[in-house]
């Protein structure tokens, strides 16, 4: 928050007009406000698959509700579908948000991926604090199942029937479900959903099973025996919330095997977070692995959707789990597309118009100056590019002292200053700017320093 205490006194010099520096930087890595040529939906259409996203229902308006619409096939609900959300209280019901987006991806000539109906997680406290019998447990979820699947028959194209039910070493979780139920709990869930809708596609869905390794194997393993059993079972999710640089190098086998079952792959949950403050070398290698998971999921045939958790970095859920990590989306919080979009975009078989090359450029000011110190400011401007961070520097030429600052961390090592963005304005869109001030000290002159960004 600018400081409210900034001094005025009676011998103001001029404002110093015409007394400003600009530094341009060339934003590589950066990313234009320009989307593809074609939107992703049709771009994945054109090659057999269908792209979707993870939306928070309340948000579809305005730019949020537009790309949402436009640029993708599928939506998931993030949390409007989960027990907690739809009978928070037994016998009581909310559709208000599961509904609002089923109508929305109507609208729009999208399909809608159910998420999810069993899983340790997110399950009202009626639920997990009560003493059931074994049969009492079996009544309640099939009742859940029939009842959400049932209200929304004919309109979701796929249910994650079962979310993450495997430990990292490819037991299975011991928690409400296989406690109470036993493994079987599995098959029977993907029984009941296909009695409340025949025609949705039915999924296993879980997480760091990208790859070949011991809990993917357990999956293929368990897929396997309920193809063999005659337990209805079309298709399995992998999840994908990857790190940067960590896109596992059997993604495309793994998938292929799946496949060679005879059940469709998803990729459900996509997103990429990388350390904070995002640079221009982590998004140019997010969007590599983000055309690698696309590539792959291009690669084969009976890989039919890829979703991501969330578009924009601004509703993404990576930053308030995985504290100094984020930036994990396809776009940025302003919803200007990151390399990342481009991305996908090429994977998908697309080209993009090549935005003119653009610049952010910082200028510095004295806004007003008395007779020992100023008050000045920087402007961040882009123009045909785009930041996610900034870092402001420059060097006093006549001994000036910053010391006070805001909207900025600013630091000052003899004549050189630091200034790198607060928590809520690293972001800078195409077209947009942003700005920050501080306090000074001089003596003698006050001449105005070139700055540069970095």
């Amino acid at each position: 928050m600018r400081s409210s205490s900034t001094p005025l006194r009676t011998r103001l010099a001029a404002l110093c007009a015409g007394l400003a520096a600009t530094a341009a930087l060339i934003a590589a890595g950066g990313s234009s406000a320009h989307a593809a040529d074609t939107p992703l939906r049709d771009l994945a259409a054109a090659k057999g698959k269908v792209i979707g996203t993870a939306v928070t229902g309340s948000k579809l308006t305005g730019t949020y509700g537009d790309l949402a619409g436009s640029q993708f096939g599928s939506l998931t609900p993030g949390n409007a579908m989960k027990w907690e959300s739809v009978e928070p209280s037994r016998g009581t019901f909310n559709w208000t948000e599961a509904d609002q987006i089923v109508a929305f991806a109507q609208a729009h000539g999208q399909q809608v991926r159910g998420h999810t109906l069993v899983w340790h997680n997110q399950n009202p406290g009626w639920l997990t604090n009560g003493s059931w019998t074994s049969a009492q447990l079996g009544t309640l979820l099939q009742d859940h199942i029939s009842t959400e699947v049932g209200r929304y028959k004919g309109k979701i194209a796929a249910w994650d029937v079962v979310n993450e039910p495997f430990n990292e070493d490819g037991t299975y979780r011991t928690d409400l479900w296989y406690n109470g139920l036993g493994a079987d709990y599995i098959a029977d869930a993907l029984t009941w959903a296909r009695a409340a809708d025949p025609a949705a596609k039915l999924y296993i869905n879980d997480y760091n099973v990208e790859g070949v390794n011991a809990k993917s194997t357990a999956l293929y393993t368990l897929v396997k025996s309920l193809k063999e059993r005659g337990v209805p079972i079309d298709g399995v999710g992998l999840q994908a919330h990857l790190i940067l640089g960590q896109v596992p190098s059997t993604l495309q086998q793994n998938i292929q095997r799946f496949a060679d079952l005879g059940v469709d792959v998803a990729i459900t949950e996509l997103d990429v977070r990388m350390a904070l403050p995002a640079d221009s070398a982590e998004l140019a290698q997010q969007a590599a692995d983000y055309k690698a998971v696309t590539a792959a999921c291009v690669a084969v045939t009976r890989c039919v959707n890829l979703t991501v958790w969330g578009f924009a970095d601004s509703d993404s859920w990576v930053d308030s789990t995985f504290p100094g990590y984020g930036a994990a989306t396809p776009y940025d919080a302003n919803y200007a597309p990151k390399p990342a979009y481009y991305a996908i975009a090429e994977a998908l078989g697309g080209t993009t118009t090549t935005p003119p090359t653009g610049a952010c450029s910082a200028t510095y000011s004295v806004v007003s100056q008395w007779n020992t110190g100023f008050t000045g400011q920087v402007r961040i401007a882009c123009s045909g590019a785009a930041l996610s961070s900034w870092k402001a520097t420059w060097t006093y030429g006549a001994g000036q002292q910053v010391t006070q600052a805001w909207n900025a961390a600013c630091t000052q090592s003899g004549t050189a200053v630091t200034c790198t963005n607060a928590s809520y304005n690293g972001t800078v869109p195409d077209g947009g700017s942003v700005t920050f001030g501080f306090n000074g000290t001089w003596s003698g002159g006050n001449p105005v320093p070139s700055v540069t960004l970095g």
